[in-house]
């Protein structure tokens, strides 16, 4: 990725396609008070520097999957290559590699309980350099990296200009057909494809692709996420929290979590560990200020771990295969 400085221009695009990876440049372009030119001038500058790319990012569980995230200890020697080894599997995202280099924790959604014990049971057990693997049902998220306080740069009114609509709580189940398999592959790999694109991919038209892209955003099976770096926004301490908390108050310190700004993605557990959290800091003080300060006063909270980041394989998922 190239060294790239962003400007108040560049802060107000990187938080309109936080909040609609979609929206139209002419509609950022009204917002930011610039020309649409200059915001697709922009865009270009930071896709093909590899500062962000815009993902489209299918919500699976409606589709029949499970999200797990996992913990995977290594010999000191191994886990970089595990790490990648992981990062290139199409099911897996948010992929680190952890404190001293001995720990990966990653993300992974499976179709079916064969593909979940295959990787769980089989592959990962089997080679002497993984030493110890715990794997946490993702039950329900409080906070995900879309709505990160870490990006935010225009005024709540502006914001409001760009909100899409959330999904319709009445949508109809959602049961996909190979054209909707194939546009939601494309948008795995680029969020902004054009409809031109989508529909010459799947032999539908302009109009037909949109309908269908729009009925399934709309039913919620498909969201947009910017796929940035929190370092490039001025937060290069990035940690991995596992909290234990008293059962009665997990929902209640879930959604505290989602609230702290420093939190991009919380979601409750299963396992002794039934709290998951990542978050983003400007500096290792204000790591340590959040956890004393912020963290420490939650009671419920009974145990805590956190593993720093030291590098970041994957991020947002590439394209999955989908169930038929």
């Amino acid at each position: 990725m190239d060294t790239v400085i962003l400007d108040a221009v560049d802060r107000g695009l990187v938080h309109a396609l936080q909040i609609d990876g979609r929206a139209p440049f002419r509609a950022i372009a009204d917002v930011l008070g610039v020309s649409e030119n200059t915001v697709a001038r922009r865009y270009r500058r930071l896709r093909s520097s590899g500062v962000l790319r815009v993902v489209g990012v299918v919500n699976r569980v409606l589709l029949g999957h499970t999200s797990w995230t996992l913990r995977i200890q290594c010999i000191p020697d191994a886990a970089g290559a595990i790490a990648a080894a992981l990062a290139a599997r199409p099911d897996t995202s948010f992929v680190y590699l952890l404190s001293g280099g001995t720990e990966i924790a990653c993300n992974v959604q499976t179709p079916s309980a064969a593909d979940r014990d295959a990787l769980l049971l089989h592959k990962l057990p089997r080679t002497s350099r993984v030493t110890a693997v715990s794997a946490h049902l993702l039950l329900r998220a409080t906070a995900l990296p879309n709505a990160w306080a870490g990006a935010a740069w225009l005024s709540e009114e502006q914001a409001a200009r760009l909100r899409p609509a959330p999904p319709s709580p009445n949508a109809e189940p959602v049961a996909l057909d190979d054209q909707d398999r194939t546009m939601l592959e494309i948008l795995t790999r680029d969020g902004r494809a054009g409809y031109a694109e989508l529909a010459a991919a799947t032999g539908a038209s302009d109009s037909t692709a949109k309908r269908r892209l729009d009925g399934l955003r709309q039913a919620g099976v498909v969201t947009y996420t910017l796929d940035i770096s929190p370092a490039t926004l001025g937060f290069p301490i990035e940690a991995r929290l596992w909290m234990s908390v008293q059962p009665s108050q997990l929902a209640n310190v879930a959604r505290e979590m989602a609230a702290h700004a420093e939190v991009s993605f919380a979601a409750m557990t299963t396992g002794p560990s039934n709290l998951v959290a990542a978050v983003n800091c400007r500096n290792p003080e204000d790591l340590c200020r959040y956890l004393t300060e912020r963290v420490a006063a939650l009671d419920a909270v009974r145990s805590l771990e956190t593993a720093p980041v030291i590098r970041t394989l994957k991020r947002t998922a590439t394209s999955l295969p989908f169930p038929h």
